[in-house]
C-alpha cells in the first residue's frame, strides 16, 4: 500500500471473528451496524440550543433552533418524519426570534403512523417537558401506561 495509508488497519488483515454485527459499504469498508430499534418508545432528552444556534444571525436563532430540534430528533429516534408540538414550538418562540432559550428539555416519542399510505411506519413527536433546572439531568426513558 502506499505510504500515506500505512497506519490505517484494514479489514481483510484483522483476524477473522464474528461478523454478524457487521456489514460491508459498497467499497468495501466494514462498518458496524445499528441493532433494530424497538417501534415505539418514549425518552426525555436535554438538548443545549445556545451551541446550536451560536453564530447565527439574530433573525434566524429560533428558526435555526427549531431546525436543529428536528434534526436531533431525526437523529436520536431515526425517522425522517418529526412533528413539533405547538408547546415546544411556542416555548423556543417565547423569548423573541433573537433569543431562544438556552436549553430546552424535550420527550422524543416514536409512534405509529395512522395514515395507512405514508411513506415511513413510524413518526416522531417531539413535546416539552418543563423542568425547574437542568442540573444533573440525563437522557432517560419513560414508560408511558397505555
Amino acid at each position: 500500500p502506499p505510504p500515506q495509508k500505512r497506519h490505517r488497519q484494514l479489514w481483510y488483515l484483522q483476524p477473522l471473528g464474528s461478523f454478524d454485527k457487521f456489514f460491508f459499504t459498497t467499497i468495501g469498508k466494514m462498518v458496524k451496524s445499528s441493532a433494530p430499534k424497538p417501534d415505539l418508545v418514549t425518552r426525555d432528552y436535554t438538548i443545549q440550543l445556545s451551541k446550536l444556534v451560536h453564530k447565527q444571525q439574530h433573525k434566524r436563532r429560533a428558526p435555526r433552533a427549531i431546525k436543529e430540534i428536528r434534526k436531533f430528533a431525526q437523529k436520536a429516534m431515526g425517522t425522517q418524519d418529526v412533528r413539533i408540538d405547538a408547546g415546544l414550538n411556542k416555548h423556543v418562540w417565547s423569548t423573541g426570534i433573537k433569543n431562544p432559550p438556552t436549553r430546552v428539555r424535550v420527550r422524543l416519542s416514536r409512534k405509529r403512523n395512522e395514515d395507512e399510505d405514508a411513506a415511513e411506519k413510524l413518526y416522531t413527536l417531539a413535546q416539552l417537558v418543563e423542568v425547574s433546572s437542568f442540573k444533573g439531568l440525563q437522557t432517560e426513558n419513560v414508560i408511558e401506561a397505555a
